[in-house]
């Protein structure tokens, strides 16, 4: 089966169905609509928990571990959150799924280091949601090499992309970028500073379009500078993206998203052509 979401992703494969997806939703009509649909799509059954109480007992009394929670902040039995605190304390991917939410709450819920937030405002929600966690389950097909020389900032977006299941490699300079992508030919995305001692990010990008093409690999170029021409030489050079530091999580989750999902778009095209 294949899987073209809503925002042009496409998903073909292996199996999703030995997913364990928890369901945590008091709603009838919300937990009857994503369950038919993680059916139809994945032939994943969900287990649905509708109460606080029957979100511990699903953890506790099986031993199989769950893979994905999909959770409402607030269930009978945890109208103060305390379902979401319970997931993320026993380490729990969780998307969340709800009707409420103000400034204060997307802070409060990336503090946690949810997998996403999905919101119940329109009629594309559950087709939304459907997406999160295909992505969440495949991400793991993607290998992603970034490269910074502050380690703080490669600890940042190391955790950013974890905790979308992406597997990831990073590098402190050029140099040590260009020996992991030769033997590494499976990373399909480069998030690489700018500002760099050795070897600059444009020089980086440069090196790797000498021996991989966009067909193979995206490019995004970061930077903290408020020099706006940066992301026109990036793009020059042969960068397919460019994002200003600071950035929020969700502009970057998205781009990402959107260069793999041209990769993907990419090589298939390319696939289709060399077997018509």
């Amino acid at each position: 089966m294949t899987f073209l979401g809503i925002s042009g992703m496409q998903f073909s494969g292996e199996s999703l169905s030995n997913a364990r997806i928890i369901v945590a939703e008091d709603s009838n009509v919300f937990t009857s609509m994503i369950s038919t649909r993680l059916k139809e799509l994945f032939n994943i059954d969900a287990e649905i928990c509708r109460t606080f109480e029957d979100l511990q007992a699903a953890n506790e009394l099986s031993d199989e571990p769950v893979t994905l929670a999909i959770s409402n902040i607030n269930l009978p039995g945890a109208e103060n959150g305390e379902a979401l605190e319970y997931l993320i304390d026993i380490n729990i991917p969780v998307i969340v799924f709800t009707g409420t939410f103000q400034e204060q709450t997307r802070e409060k819920l990336l503090s946690k280091d949810v997998v996403d937030y999905i919101l119940k405002d329109n009629i594309f929600a559950v087709e939304m949601l459907a997406e999160a966690v295909c992505r969440f389950l495949t991400n793991h097909r993607h290998h992603v090499l970034i490269v910074d020389d502050s380690p703080t900032a490669r600890a940042l977006l190391t955790s950013r992309l974890k905790r979308y299941n992406f597997r990831v490699s990073v590098a402190e300079n050029g140099a040590k970028a260009l020996e992991i992508l030769k033997t590494n030919p499976d990373i399909g995305l480069v998030v690489t500073d700018y500002n760099m001692p050795d070897i600059d990010g444009f020089e980086l990008t440069r090196r790797i379009r000498a021996v991989r093409g966009s067909h193979e690999l995206r490019i995004i170029g970061v930077s903290s500078s408020t020099n706006r021409l940066l992301s026109a030489r990036f793009l020059k050079v042969g960068g397919n993206d460019f994002m200003l530091r600071p950035f929020i999580d969700e502009e970057f989750y998205c781009r990402v998203n959107q260069n793999l999902d041209t990769l993907t778009q990419i090589q298939l095209a390319r696939r289709e052509l060399k077997s018509a």
